[in-house]
């Protein structure tokens, strides 16, 4: 390939984000043509995202903010279905009001990350406004000839599931058809040019592709982001606890600040460059401090994602409490709380799991048999203890799982 003369095309490339393309070349003289339009698609399975959608979110903000119109694509239509890709089972088949409830928890994460108005306003649009109104014979005929399952075979998302001999149902089976459709409708209505997601997309996105060069003869593109790992080799956005969210209501902002701060030593720089804006020579210099000072750049790291996430004010203020609780030992009243009625004693494994330091009682027998269980900073070696309003600590329980993660018992 030439030099990259787009400026979108160049910060992905320097910033971590660029996997794969079908046609770089050929998108990068695009994308200095003027502004473009791309889309990147979110099915609807959960009343929020969680941080492996993090990334592709932050291919759309650079996309605006290197002078381009971004689509978020609400999947209210193949949320129906699931996407096999990366997959070993079906998904749960979800209800109309489901899938409606889960949309309208979804679409408030992306005003903190996009912007909604100006010439370049994002444009939220869902499938369900085409994909309802097929019909089923005049589909197949139309568009589904242009895939043979010859071809559709080779792709990982089903070669993944028949090498495990799971079961692929043939709804799924469609999935990756319908969301071909979705990039020739989205280019015959807004002139879309481009489709983006995760590596694990690449197959669905080259189908897309395809189809809007056979059918319309349109030239379009795809690029793909690298899957997310960390160091260690974990799946990124996973935890012990479950999926880190990107919503308050389902994860606190000072749960989600630790996250970030807890990121290994070998990660800082690589997230520091995908999930905030600071300059690449920033970058360079936080992730060369060794020793105890890489703390420094993780909590740099912790506030930017945090403040992207939740606002400042959030990001602050989670930075604030962990100083006083690491660094203080003082219980801060912004840790995540709870109430319970202590009066007539509250079984620990109970309050662990209610606070939501276990997610469940034989996990919290666990973290206490393996001596990671604190109350009050004590080490809890009975898992049949009980709390009462005798443990109250300045009007507050604390219990901690390990060094890291804490939280507070009121009483009612």
């Amino acid at each position: 390939m030439t030099q990259i003369r787009s400026e979108f095309l160049r910060t992905v490339t320097e910033r971590g984000f660029l996997h794969q393309c079908t046609d770089l070349d050929a998108l990068d003289r695009k994308l200095t043509e003027g502004p473009q339009v791309c889309y990147i698609g979110f099915d609807c399975t959960a009343d929020s995202l969680h941080v492996g959608s993090l990334l592709p979110i932050m291919l759309l903000r650079w996309w605006q903010k290197t002078g381009n119109r971004p689509i978020v694509l609400m999947g209210g239509g193949t949320t129906r279905i699931g996407d096999p890709s990366g997959k070993d089972e079906s998904r749960k088949m979800l209800s109309d009001a489901d899938i409606a409830g889960n949309l309208a928890g979804i679409k408030s994460i992306f005003t903190r990350y996009l912007d909604f108005g100006g010439p370049l306003a994002t444009q939220m649009v869902n499938n369900a406004d085409w994909l309802d109104t097929l019909n089923y014979i005049e589909f197949l005929r139309d568009f589904g000839r242009h895939f043979t399952v010859n071809r559709m075979l080779t792709f990982e998302s089903v070669k993944l599931r028949l090498e495990r001999e799971q079961p692929l149902t043939f709804l799924e089976f469609n999935y990756m058809i319908l969301q071909a459709y979705d990039f020739l409708e989205l280019n015959r209505r807004t002139k879309c040019l481009l489709q983006m997601g995760g590596s694990d997309q690449w197959g669905n996105i080259v189908n897309g592709v395809e189809l809007s060069r056979r059918v319309d003869g349109a030239e379009v593109f795809g690029l793909t982001s690298p899957l997310l790992t960390t160091s260690s080799g974990a799946k990124m956005g996973k935890t012990a606890q479950g999926a880190v969210w990107l919503n308050a209501d389902r994860l606190s902002p000072y749960d989600f600040w630790q996250f970030w701060r807890n990121t290994e030593d070998g990660d800082v720089g690589r997230f520091l460059r995908l999930f905030t804006e600071l300059p690449l020579d920033e970058v360079a210099r936080l992730e060369a401090l060794q020793g105890a000072e890489i703390n420094e750049a993780k909590k740099i790291l912790a506030h930017h994602v945090t403040a992207m996430a939740h606002g400042a004010e959030a990001a602050s203020l989670a930075a604030e409490t962990a100083r006083k609780t690491f660094e203080e030992g003082s219980l801060a009243e912004s840790l995540p709380t709870f109430v319970m009625n202590l009066a007539s004693g509250v079984s620990v494994v109970e309050a662990f799991v209610s606070a939501g330091l276990a997610a469940s009682n034989g996990e919290a027998k666990r973290l206490i048999k393996g001596g990671g269980a604190r109350v009050n900073d004590h080490p809890v070696t009975d898992d049949t203890q009980k709390l009462s309003p005798a443990d109250l600590k300045d009007g507050a329980i604390k219990l901690s799982s390990g060094k890291k993660r804490h939280a507070l018992i009121k009483s009612e």
